[in-house]
């Protein structure tokens, strides 16, 4: 049975951020959703992620290609000055919750949310 899950990342420490694209990539594999959600601090790194070779780009890039980067927080995007960054990635903004991704919502569509 595939099974859904949301991956909300508000760490900005690229060490962790490592292992949200580790896991969803692995989760894809094995056939299930996966989303990722970049969130609070996380949105930060957004510029090093969508950077030709910054570490984290390769997975970065392979997260992406597959459709697993669900979105960014619009509002904290916006606080960590990264918000030009993401739109010129083309990554959707999230914001259904004052400006926030909703974890609710999530939940609502059958997500199991997990938090990083």
């Amino acid at each position: 049975m595939k099974d859904k899950f949301a991956l909300f990342v508000f760490n900005g420490d690229a060490s962790c951020f490592i292992h949200v694209l580790l896991n969803a990539l692995d989760l894809d594999r094995r056939g299930h959703e996966a989303r990722i959600v970049i969130e609070g601090a996380a949105t930060a790194l957004v510029p090093e992620l969508t950077r030709q070779g910054a570490p984290l780009h390769p997975l970065y890039r392979k997260a992406r290609e597959k459709g697993l980067i669900h979105g960014t927080c619009k509002a904290c995007s916006a606080k960590w000055k990264v918000l030009q960054a993401a739109q010129e990635e083309g990554l959707t903004l999230l914001e259904d919750m004052s400006g926030h991704p909703s974890l609710g919502g999530y939940l609502e569509e059958g997500y199991r949310v997990i938090t990083f």
